[in-house]
């Protein structure tokens, strides 16, 4: 057996109490702290909020279509003994009605191109489509859908996983500008995953439980944790995301 240290979890945990004044970011990757950082599409700009207690960052994407913005941090490897996230974020209204043009994704994605990140899923009208060609699993919002609320989702080589819902499950929560909403993700070592949302009419410790999949992922693959992918559909204006904080661990792999 190969030795082990005392350090055997792996955290990435921020309050985004640092500064983070006015900083525009080119399209590349920008370490943040706590060992988060974004990666996107085009442009973009970085705020800290004040006029909130805690620490809040903001992130305001490019204005093109597909233009995106996604937080995350890993990757980690759900059969070293499961992982899981926990974030709070809001979506910002910044004057124009970019809620009917927007998709956004929270969860863990095995996909995700760190030049030219893209959403892992879509939803339009009535149906899901898995554009991550690997595993992916969480929650989805996109303004496409006829009823347009978050969607708990697990989905692997372009389609949705075995034991989950095709079009996704619906959480009957609906986007709200600048309201908070908490999401947690879940994933056993064996690629059982829960998805939990917390807004209005939460259940017990503040999160509602919208779904369990058995086998999500296959589990010995490895996943970024996204803490929040915000991506423009086909507007000419940005859109605005915004986090209190951003949690995700996993487990050691001591074999290598």
């Amino acid at each position: 057996m190969a030795p082990q240290g005392s350090k055997g979890r792996i955290v990435a945990w921020s309050d985004f109490n640092g500064g983070y004044e006015d900083i525009v970011w080119a399209s590349t990757s920008v370490d943040i702290d706590g060992g988060w950082y974004i990666v996107s599409v085009a442009e973009g700009t970085i705020q800290k909020v004040v006029d909130e207690p805690g620490g809040v960052i903001q992130f305001d994407t490019d204005t093109g279509t597909n233009d995106n913005v996604a937080l995350i941090s890993g990757p980690f490897r759900p059969a070293d003994g499961g992982c899981w996230m926990q974030v709070r974020l809001k979506v910002m209204d910044d004057g124009v009605a970019n809620l009917t043009d927007l998709e956004c994704f929270v969860g863990f994605s095995e996909t995700m191109a760190q030049g030219t990140p893209a959403i892992p899923a879509t939803f339009t009208t009535e149906t899901m489509t898995y554009v991550g060609s690997g595993g992916m699993v969480g929650f989805l919002h996109d303004s496409a859908a006829t009823d347009n609320d978050w969607r708990a989702l697990a989905g692997d080589g372009g389609a949705a996983s075995s034991n989950a819902d095709a079009n996704g499950t619906r959480s009957n929560q609906t986007m709200t500008h600048n309201e908070y909403y908490i999401f947690e993700v879940q994933i056993d070592p064996d690629g059982t995953a829960r998805c939990y949302i917390a807004h209005d009419g939460a259940g017990k410790d503040g999160l509602t439980l919208i779904k369990t999949i058995e086998t999500a992922i296959t589990p010995g693959d490895i996943f970024y944790a996204v803490a929040g992918m915000l991506q423009n559909k086909t507007n000419t204006a940005d859109n605005i995301i915004e986090f209190d904080y951003a949690y995700a661990e996993g487990n050691r792999d001591w074999s290598v």
